[in-house]
């Protein structure tokens, strides 16, 4: 029936020959689940296999099999490493058989895998899904076990164990002649049929003397005759079947109580009745045996607490380990091993004592169960079909018992130790990610209200915070994680989820009940959480919920402009509403005294029409109207000339004027044309639109199978191609759009057009274009890059561009796909210079925070000039931490170079990296300690970094960070409360500040504004009700006084929290200046500076002239969402099975 399923080859074992057709072998996701109470390891069913697993645990549990393919090493089997060498000589299936028995005897695991024992078979997924004969499986695998030891001290190994020979004798009853013949066996087979034992099949098979009479006479060789004679088989030697339920007998008093109490329904018993039941098992009381040794038998339940359960009264007794379990159904309930567990006999994973008992090991479960339920499994119709038996007579050695690790040899003990381990990482691994979620936590003070709803106040990745917490924590421990990660926060903190809509961030839901855990709150994985006040942002009052949702609409109205009389262009504008505002506010947004307003209904079947609202209709919300983000609303004037009704002026239910696009003419060929207006619909295919185009131009016929349509967006810039096969819809063109007719293809289905760049510093339409398949690397993706921008070097990476027109994260994994890394058509991507570091290292930038030589600080001597004009990377920029100067300072950064570190390096280690650089070496700095370190943050001194100690990945500063270093004259130890802050005192009558000096603000005590003022007057030896100071704020230009009167207030209100200066208004943070006025000698209120006066009128100018850039853009924007059809998967096609068993003779 099998075949050649054994066969192997090894001396010629390919790549070829292993794992083929095994398509339904997937990896597991989750590491496999440990064992249970019982302590025994299952096999795992690969579809049809539950036979060979019932084969395999028996030989398992057999010790002297186990023990004698144990001692075969490496030297007589081979190694696994060399089976593919051409010469080598490895026996496969000896060496799988001993790793899959080691994984039984000592992997913590509930159930063993047998694909790579079925590999070294040979077996396909087809073989692996089939049932077959166990005994004659057990044949064929006793024969492969043969052939693979020849030549090995185990030859012999299943000869000796299993062999047997049969005597076949025929007696003469008239001549006494003896005719014998011999049979050898590794099995015997007998018919139960009608029989009341096994005693008896073997009886009547192997012993009972059958008589040749009658008409069955037989014919003796010596009388040359017809006689009569007797014929009876007998076993060479003698073969002593013996249940190995009568093995030798439990002495421990602990295995003897627990295998009466698994008998026991629920495990419960009385205790005088287990006394009882003690002296009927071992014919011997309690007292008379083991209470010497042990003491009373209560005393000996209560010392074994962890595995005995007394009643309160100690009148009843439990077993804690509840073993018994319900046996589980299966198909085949024939293939299932029943064994009776003995301590000699007992794998498992540690050295404790374990009870004898009855087992049924199916598949990958392994559950106790009652002898009185084998008897009933047995009793009917359902017989065991394969019995093993061992002799009564062998006795194990005692370092034997009760260790699994005995007889196993060193390399599958240490591989099985180092499996554990992995297996124990694994599981807190997964046990960590099952029970922990990233949360994206947006803070308030980083924020600021504007068009309806919530922006950062710098960039997205700057105000918000990833936080990986544990779901099963609460509410309250999320709270107090968040105020320990902010110390800067002071006052109430309120958490509420929000979302990302498209016109900003929006607060739905404010999180109560800090008792309840995360996953009761119903927070999902990947969670906006907004950490706010729960009052208001940048002072203004925020709108919580869905009704108010804000609403980003697209507002379309005609431009009546003089030029465009003749036109009437439709302009279309971005608007933000709440979902719960009226209608009617579009009119008045738009500053239109009256109008109509037209919906589009694109919702409804082959939606190309506008609705009008009814006047009675103009009071209903947004919502109740059915409009959603991305809706068009058309506005029409009711006292324009361009009017949108009909002429009969009624209410018009659809709007088809506006069927028009824009063509330009971008082919760089001669035309009379520059642009043309195409009719279209929202059906109409764009292949059809580009030949209307290059007919209305009147350019070459080539044209048709080497251009494509572009879009134009409103900035001018050319966007990638729409494929011929789209219609507008599709393509998610919108009417009115402008196109471009432009040279070559648009990319197939299978490619992608990408933009690229390089740098970071691009401005919009210089990027370059290049068409790649999807399926390219992102290593290939860069060479050609490089080479179409005539770049050369190994020392470039590429990243993404992300929404805010910035450098993202790098491509790290250069060998994936641009499909696999969600590459899309129209995306950028930058050619940044530098090597990517390795994983688990960062590459940071280096900056010198340049200071001018102010007390308590270094002054470099070095000629500054020279050195910048040679290194070309030189930053200034105004900052609240200004070095020293006749009036808030500017921020110097000179570049020093990039070190590549660790993110497990402590800062002193970043510091002493730094040190070793060439630049450096000339400033002079004795050591580490001397070095203040900054985060370089929108190319000015960030976040200050302290703790010397303290792992680089604790302070979360990302992949593109940038530290700049500040030298001391000495070192300090700043601790969490301490804000550092730069101070100026006012010179009078100069509108000008003297040299800044560091002031060390300890905030334990409270960071009110009359903490500092008391600090700063003892800085500066003054008393406190003489000094004023204000709070510069460098890129408004601005001074904001800090007075105590608040403090008067709120001591009388109670309302503290408007007191700390680290919240609104203030914010005041680590670097921040502080103007500080001796009102001895100045009693003027005013704190700016003549530069202040003229940053202020520059950025004037700027707003200005921003305001009129918008006014002058009317070009309609449109975005194109391409996408690629996947081609399906080829399936490979099925392999046979043929691998020749090699020869060891």
């Amino acid at each position: 029936m099998f075949g050649d399923l054994f066969e192997e080859e090894y001396s010629t074992v390919s790549n070829n020959q292993y794992g083929k057709g095994k398509k339904l072998k997937t990896k597991a996701l989750e590491p496999p689940a440990p064992r249970e109470f019982t302590n025994l390891s299952g096999i795992r069913n690969q579809g049809g296999t539950c036979y060979l697993n019932s084969l395999l645990q028996t030989l398992h549990f057999t010790p002297e099999f186990r023990e004698a393919l144990f001692s075969l090493g490496p030297e007589e089997l081979g190694l696994f490493e060399d089976k593919d060498k051409p010469d080598a000589k490895v026996r496969i299936i000896p060496l799988q058989l001993q790793r899959l028995f080691a994984q039984l005897l000592l992997l913590d695991q509930e159930a063993a895998s047998t694909t790579d024992l079925t590999d070294s078979f040979g077996w396909t997924s087809n073989e692996e899904m089939r049932q077959h004969d166990v005994q004659e499986l057990n044949r064929i695998l006793f024969s492969a076990l043969e052939t693979s030891l020849v030549g090995t001290s185990g030859h012999d190994l299943i000869n000796r164990l299993y062999h047997g020979t049969i005597v076949n004798q025929i007696v003469c009853k008239e001549c006494k002649n003896v005719s014998e013949r011999q049979e050898d066996f590794l099995d015997l087979t007998v018919a139960v049929k009608n029989v009341s034992g096994l005693e008896d099949a073997l009886w009547n098979m192997y012993v009972e003397e059958e008589v040749f009479d009658c008409d069955n006479l037989y014919h003796c060789g010596t009388c040359d005759r017809l006689v009569q004679a007797a014929k009876e088989e007998k076993s060479k030697p003698d073969v002593n079947l013996k249940d190995l339920q009568s093995e030798e007998e439990i002495d421990h008093p602990l295995m003897i109580l627990k295998a009466i109490l698994l008998e026991e329904e629920n495990n419960l018993i009385p205790v005088d009745q287990l006394g009882q039941k003690l002296l009927k098992k071992i014919g011997i009381s309690w007292n008379k045996k083991y209470r010497k040794q042990h003491g009373p038998l209560r005393k000996f339940l209560q010392l074994h607490s962890q595995i005995f359960l007394l009643s309160s009264d100690e009148s009843t007794v439990r077993l804690l380990k509840n073993g018994s379990l319900q046996a589980e159904s299966d198909f085949q309930r024939n293939d299932r091993q029943i064994f009776k567990m003995l301590p000699p006999e007992s794998p498992g994973l540690n050295n404790g004592i374990s009870c004898p008992h009855w087992f049924d090991i199916n598949d990958s479960k392994v559950q106790p169960i009652r002898e009185k339920d084998i008897e009933q499994q047995f009793q009917g119709k359902e017989s065991a079909y394969m019995l093993f038996y061992r002799k009564s007579q062998l006795q194990r050695p005692p370092e034997a018992r009760a260790n699994p690790r005995y007889g196993v040899p060193c390399h599958l003990l240490n591989e099985m130790d180092a499996a554990n381990i992995e297996l124990q990482t694994k599981r807190a691994e997964c046990d960590s990610a099952n029970n922990t979620f990233e949360l994206h936590l947006h803070l308030g003070p980083q924020y600021h209200f504007f068009n309806g709803a919530l922006h950062p106040v710098v960039s997205q990745t700057e105000s918000m915070w990833d936080l990986t917490f544990d779901k099963r924590k609460t509410l309250g421990d999320l709270r107090q994680s968040i105020f320990q990660l902010l110390e800067f926060w002071e006052g109430d903190m309120v958490l509420s989820v929000a979302k990302l809509v498209p016109a900003g961030l929006h607060i739905y839901q404010t999180l109560g009940g800090d008792e309840l855990t995360l996953c009761e709150t119903e927070i999902a994985d990947g969670e906006d959480i907004f950490v706010w006040n729960g009052v208001e942002v940048g002072g203004v009052h925020i709108q919580t919920g869905i009704d108010c949702e804000p609403l980003l609409l697209n507002v379309l109205h005609l431009d009546t402009s003089s030029e465009r009389e003749k036109c009437c262009q439709v302009i279309e504008s971005p608007h933000v509403f709440p979902a719960n505002a009226e209608v009617g506010t579009v009119l008045t947004a738009l500053a239109i005294p009256a109008g109509v307003i037209f919906i589009n209904s694109a919702g409804c079947p082959g939606g190309e029409g506008w609705t009008a609202i009814p006047k009675e209709d103009m009071r209903k919300t947004f919502r109740e109207q059915g409009l959603r983000n991305g809706s068009s609303i058309l506005i029409q004037d009711s006292h324009g000339d361009n009017s949108l009704l009909t002429k009969e002026e009624k209410w018009v239910t659809s709007m088809n004027e506006i069927d028009w696009l824009h063509v330009k003419n971008l082919c760089q060929l001669e035309s009379e044309e520059k642009q043309v207006k195409i009719s279209a619909t929202v059906n109409t295919m764009v292949f059809d639109i580009r030949i209307k185009a290059i007919k209305e131009f009147k350019l070459m016929k080539e044209l048709a199978d080497n251009s494509c349509l572009r879009p134009i967006d409103r900035h001018g810039k050319l966007l990638c191609p729409v494929p011929d096969s789209y219609t507008l819809k599709e393509a998610e063109l919108k009417m009115g759009s402008s196109l471009g007719l432009c040279l070559g293809k648009a990319p197939s289905s299978s490619q992608l057009f990408l933009f690229f760049a390089m740098g970071s510093d691009v401005q919009p339409g210089t990027e370059m274009e290049i068409i790649v398949e999807e399926t390219i690397s992102v290593r290939d993706c860069l060479k050609l890059m490089l080479k179409k921008s005539g770049l050369q070097g190994d020392a470039w990476h590429l990243r993404k561009m992300d929404w805010c027109y910035e450098a993202g994260e790098p491509l790290c994994e250069e060998d994936a796909t641009l499909k696999e890394l969600l590459i899309c058509s129209g995306d950028t991507l930058l050619l940044i210079e530098g090597q990517l570091p390795p994983p688990g290292f960062l590459k940071v930038p280096i900056w010198w925070y340049q200071l001018q030589g102010p007390s308590g600080h270094w002054e470099s001597h070095q000629d500054q000039t020279n050195y910048t004009s040679s290194r070309g990377r030189v930053w200034r920029a105004a900052s609240s931490q200004g070095a020293s100067g006749n009036e808030p300072s500017q921020v110097s950064l000179l570049y020093l170079g990039d070190i590549e570190i660790s993110e497990d390096a402590t800062l002193a280690e970043l510091k002493s990296q730094a040190m070793t650089l060439l630049p450096f070496l000339e400033f002079g700095v004795p050591s580490p300690a001397h070095l203040r370190a900054w985060t370089v943050e929108r190319k000015l001194p960030g976040r200050l970094l302290r703790t010397d100690r303290q792992p680089l990945r604790e302070y979360k500063l990302g992949r593109r960070i940038e530290i700049c270093l500040e030298p001391l004259q000495k070192g300090e130890n700043l601790g969490p409360q301490d804000v550092l802050l730069r101070t100026q005192v006012r010179i009078p009558g100069e509108r000008t500040y003297t040299p800044a000096l560091d002031l060390v603000w300890n905030t334990a005590q409270g960071g009110t504004a009359g903490s500092l003022r008391q600090r700063v007057a003892d800085f500066y030896c003054l008393p406190v009700e003489k000094i004023e100071i204000a709070k510069y704020f460098p890129e408004k230009f601005e001074w904001l006084p800090i007075s105590s009167w608040k403090q008067q207030i709120t001591k009388r209100k109670k309302k503290k929290k408007q007191d700390y200066l680290q919240g609104a208004p203030y914010y005041l943070k680590d670097g921040d200046t502080i103007g500080v006025k001796n009102l001895l000698i100045d009693d003027d209120d005013d704190f700016s500076t003549i530069r202040d006066d003229i940053g202020k009128e520059k950025q004037k100018q700027r707003a200005l002239g921003r305001r009129k850039s918008q006014e002058a853009l009317h070009e309609q924007s449109s975005y194109i969402l391409s996408s690629a059809e996947t081609p399906a998967r080829p399936r490979a096609p099925e392999t046979s099975l043929s691998i020749h068993v090699g020869s060891f003779r």
